[in-house]
């Protein structure tokens, strides 16, 4: 199993290199297996994903919920993780600051702390503040910890790209490692983006409009999903499950092959 010093190395070659990577968001244990087994070099949480694990809504995960599930990721797998911090888990910077601390002692290799408190966007001097608490507390670790900072702009109706390159620049100048957008729709919106910093850009995949190919044309370095492959996988269980309850009917079973066996997935590193 590689030290988390060595997967964290491994992320920050992934970030600065010239390739663009994709970045899949695993909700539990057998997905993030399943993940590596397939060939993914890094993994990146998704909190929405993790919410419905739990049987709950996304952003109504604790604190402790996701150290545990951080830390069971982390164990479980031997690629490099980020994780999806939200807000940080607080409104404060040093909130901010202690959260980086504890998600690192989980083994995760890095974190992105959003501007979105869950009521609305950050104040922009308060959101610089936090990034740079948590660039701060990074810089305290072992490892080359990469914080991500995150503009919800796009993503909470404020369609205003001037605002989030802004708010990009300001997170690059405070020190992050990965800056992040999700809600850009185009290519042309990440050219836009790219084209105003030097810091690589994370992208998340809204569209199968676009490709991992195309993204990178665009000049995106990392390409995430979020919480889509989770959705993907509630919403066959939900198409099976009404089949069954509807229809008295097992078709869904069709699909069912060993092409897309879990099992041999799950045991192919032991």
């Amino acid at each position: 199993m590689p030290t988390q010093l060595e997967k964290a190395q491994t992320m920050k070659a992934l970030h600065e290199g010239s390739e663009t990577f994709l970045i899949p968001g695993p909700w539990d244990v057998a997905s993030a297996r399943v993940f590596e087994a397939l060939g993914f070099q890094a993994l990146a949480t998704t909190s929405g994903g993790l919410a419905y694990a739990l049987g709950k809504l996304d952003g109504e995960v604790t604190l402790d919920e996701k150290l545990a599930h951080c830390r069971a990721l982390s164990e479980a797998t031997q690629i490099p993780i980020t994780a999806d911090l939200e807000n940080g888990y607080s409104h404060h910077p040093d909130g901010v600051a202690e959260t980086i601390r504890r998600i690192a002692e989980t083994g995760v290799v890095g974190g992105s702390i959003e501007d979105w408190s869950g009521e609305g966007i950050y104040d922009f001097n308060h959101a610089v503040e936090r990034i740079e608490a948590a660039v701060e507390a990074a810089r305290t670790l072992d490892i080359p910890f990469a914080v991500i900072g995150r503009c919800e702009n796009l993503l909470r109706g404020k369609n205003d790209m001037d605002d989030t390159i802004r708010r990009l620049k300001a997170y690059e100048a405070a020190g992050a490692d990965v800056l992040f957008a999700p809600g850009l729709r185009t290519a042309e919106e990440v050219k836009a983006v790219v084209n105003e910093i030097k810091t690589p850009l994370s992208v998340v995949a809204m569209s199968p409009d676009l490709s991992v190919a195309k993204l990178a044309e665009a000049g995106a370095r990392r390409v995430s999903i979020g919480g889509a492959m989770a959705m993907a996988a509630y919403a066959a269980l939900i198409e099976g499950a009404l089949e069954m309850k509807e229809k008295g009917t097992f078709d869904w079973m069709k699909k069912l092959s060993l092409e897309n066996a879990i099992e041999p997935l799950l045991t192919s590193h032991r």
